[in-house]
């Protein structure tokens, strides 16, 4: 009975320890969770005054900068527009068309995906074969047809719910999203070539 007793003591003792170190390894957890949180919140926030000060300073020749998910590329459609009109028509026609399917774009009631399986994955894709996106292609030519059809896979991507553009930092050079390193690093450059640009006129 005494040894019973002493077996059962020690058990006790074994379980609020282990109830201890459960209820410390909870409350470690959640400081994490906290501090994880934390660190997203002001990662997120160095990323929209990135993609705010990157806006306004960079331009085209800029490796880094900020690029609409969503929104059309205006380039075909200026070079089929070069190619079958002239003069002023050429912006008008170019301002309408650019308008017009970047409407279409956005707009939630046009449905022009499909789903797909990969391997494991099920995801959706631009179906290749919807009416509106093969009338585009015999009417306006392919290139045309693909900048719709790249911009509805990047709302697709990065605002499905939402289907409006979303400037996002983007590495020009090797096609991708930027770190907020790479843009810090940018933002930075961008800042001292405007502070000697500054100081040349001064």
């Amino acid at each position: 009975k005494s040894k019973m007793n002493d077996k059962d003591e020690e058990l006790k003792k074994v379980i609020m320890d282990l109830e201890e170190e459960r209820s410390d390894l909870e409350d470690a957890n959640s400081e994490l969770c906290q501090k994880l949180c934390e660190s997203n919140d002001e990662i997120r926030e160095a990323h929209k005054e990135l993609i705010s000060g990157l806006r306004d300073l960079s331009d085209e020749s800029s490796t880094i900068r900020v690029k609409n998910m969503g929104r059309v590329d205006e380039k075909p459609f200026l070079k089929v527009c070069e190619q079958r009109f002239s003069g002023q028509d050429v912006a008008l026609q170019h301002a309408r068309l650019c308008s017009e399917w970047q409407k279409m774009v956005m707009d939630s009631r046009w449905e022009p995906f499909k789903i797909q399986r990969s391997g494991d994955k099920i995801e959706g894709v631009v179906d290749e074969e919807d009416e509106k996106l093969k009338n585009l292609s015999e009417e306006w030519g392919e290139d045309v047809k693909k900048a719709v059809k790249t911009a509805l896979e990047e709302l697709y991507e990065y605002n499905g719910s939402g289907r409006y553009p979303v400037p996002v930092l983007w590495n020009f050079q090797h096609g991708r999203k930027a770190t907020v390193k790479e843009g810090i690093i940018a933002h930075m450059k961008h800042q001292i070539k405007n502070l000697k640009r500054k100081r040349t006129f001064d």
